[in-house]
Order: structure tokens, then sequence, then C-alpha cells
């Protein structure tokens, strides 16, 4: 069987559009530049009964947490709990006060979290045009750092693509597009607003904790949107500066047409300064919206400051 030969990212993006120097030459925040503070209170006026949800997954699950095949699984671990003093070996204070203190190991992407935009490029260049070379040794460009001091702050919209198609969870590979988001949208009675904080919900990483581990990562191939320039240039004019999902990567695993990988992660965060936040649990809002018939809400999230980080974790909260 003759193997496909797969394009180049540059040959495919050749004619894409880019955001770079739109905010200055020196800026790392992209198009998080649109929540100003009208958008802030757009998304304050979303707000109706006072709901909160939280959209992280639990980390160091005694029974694993869904990471990206290859990476390590977080490990906590105690460093200091009632046994030291049972064993005669915890610090005696004044007053005999004791303590537990643990530490954790772990991918900075291995839980929900935001890119920075330099964490993918290709033809060596990152977001806003900055050399590849300054990733060496820790992202002195397009960090997550600058991300997590600004703080993500707007009107969020969840389009439930699973719920539209009468999925529990999209199926493995399945894909979508802008115009499939748009028609959820409407069955759902709500608009996508040019600015919104787009969440997309396929159920991939709520699966993960109902499913057989072993099952879940074999052929691991995710659901997700799929790479046109009919839906970078939906982006780009509908000027939205995230996009959250409940999957690793926000797209599709393997652009069915080209044969590339992270194609949308070069067209939209590298190009377009789009942030993106990954592996996000969206089921029990999914469920809630679905419940009330309200799909829009205040979205607020800041993932750590991590000094050169290519990610960090994040805990995002929703007020509906």
């Amino acid at each position: 069987m003759e193997q496909k030969t797969v394009p180049q990212i540059a040959e495919l993006l050749r004619d894409a559009p880019k955001n770079w120097g739109k905010w200055g030459p020196d800026d790392e925040v992209g198009s998080l530049n649109y929540l100003t503070h009208a958008e802030v209170l757009r998304g304050v006026q979303a707000v109706r009964s006072g709901k909160t949800f939280t959209l992280q997954i639990q980390m160091a699950h005694p029974e694993g947490d869904p990471v990206w095949p290859g990476r390590m699984q977080a490990c906590r671990m105690n460093v200091m709990d009632k046994g030291h003093w049972m064993c005669g070996k915890g610090p005696l204070f004044p007053g005999l006060a004791q303590y537990a203190d643990d530490m954790m190991i772990m991918y900075l992407q291995g839980s929900t979290q935001y890119d920075a935009l330099g964490h993918v490029w290709h033809d060596d260049q990152l977001w806003n045009g900055y050399d590849a070379q300054s990733t060496i040794g820790g992202l002195s460009k397009a960090s997550v750092l600058p991300i997590a001091e600004r703080g993500i702050v707007g009107r969020g919209v969840l389009v439930d693509i699973a719920r539209h198609r009468g999925k529990a969870v999209l199926d493995p590979g399945e894909t979508f597009t802008h115009r499939d988001l748009l028609d959820a949208a409407d069955a759902q009675d709500v608009k996508i607003e040019k600015r919104d904080i787009l969440l997309i919900r396929t159920g991939w990483i709520g699966s993960f904790y109902q499913r057989d581990k072993a099952e879940f990562y074999k052929d691991y191939v995710e659901p997700g949107l799929t790479y046109s320039p009919e839906l970078v240039e939906w982006f780009k004019d509908m000027e939205i500066p995230n996009l959250v999902t409940d999957t690793m990567a926000n797209e599709v695993t393997i652009d069915p047409a080209s044969g590339a990988a992270l194609l949308l992660h070069n067209a939209l965060m590298r190009n377009l300064g789009v942030t993106l936040t990954e592996i996000a649990q969206l089921d029990p809002l999914a469920a809630d919206c679905a419940d009330d018939g309200q799909w829009s809400f205040l979205y607020a999230a800041a993932p750590l400051k991590i000094v050169n980080g290519s990610g960090a974790p994040v805990n995002p909260v929703v007020i509906k």
C-alpha cells in the first residue's frame, strides 16, 4: 500500500491569516487582548442564578488521570504526616502542633490546563513571529506567565456537540466544523457572539472515568474540530479569545484531509493568538445547561504563574 505523503504545516497554512503585530511587537497574550473591560462586563451580565461550576479534572486520582499518551501521570506523595510522629521522627513545636505536607510531580499540561502561545509552532517561528530558539531551556517569549498574570474573564458560551448528535461521547476521530457548532448552538437557542470564550463539549474526557483505561488509550485518536480555511477565518472574524474543550488537544488528533498533526494549534494559536484550554470537565456544566436552558455565563480562569512555562494547570470557574 502506498504511504500518503503528509505536507508540511508551513505549506498547508501558507495563505492562512495571522494576527502577528496586531497588538505590538512584544505581545505575548494574543487574542486575549479582545477581553476588554466591556467584555468582562458582558460576561457579568450573563449571570442569572449565581450557580457556580469548576471545570478542572481531579489531579493524582488513585485510579489515574487522563493525560496525553506518553506523558506521566501526576504523582502526589506525602513528605510529612502522622506517621512521622508515631515513629518519633516528627519535629516538636511549642504547643505540640503537628501537620501534614506533600508534594507533586507532574507535567504542567498533565491536567486541565492552558497552553502558552509559544507551546506549538512550525517553520521556526512562534506566536507573533518570535524565534523558536527562544524556547530553549524554557519559553523566554510567549510563555504561560503573561496569560496567568493577565487572567481570562468574559462571556462564555457552551456548545454541546455530543448532545446535539444524540451521543454521550463522540467517537474516536469524529470531527466537526464551525458550521456544526453554529447548528448546535441554534438548537440550544443560544447565539455565539463576537469575543465569546467558546467551550465545546464532546464527552471525551468525561468518558475516561467510565471506560477501561486500556480501551480509552488504544490506537489513541481524539474527536475534535477539523481544519479548514473557512473555520480559521470564522475564528478570526469572531475574534474568539479562548477555546476550551474536554479533549487533550482541542482538535482531532490527525487532520483527516492532510494527515498533519496539530494543524489547528498552528492556525489558531500560533497564527491568531487564540488561547487553548484543554482537558476540561464539562459534563456537569452541560447537564445543568440542558436542564435550565442557559448556555451562556461568566467564565473566569487564571492558570498558575509558571515562569517560562509552556503551559500551566488551571481550575476555571463558571458562574451562571
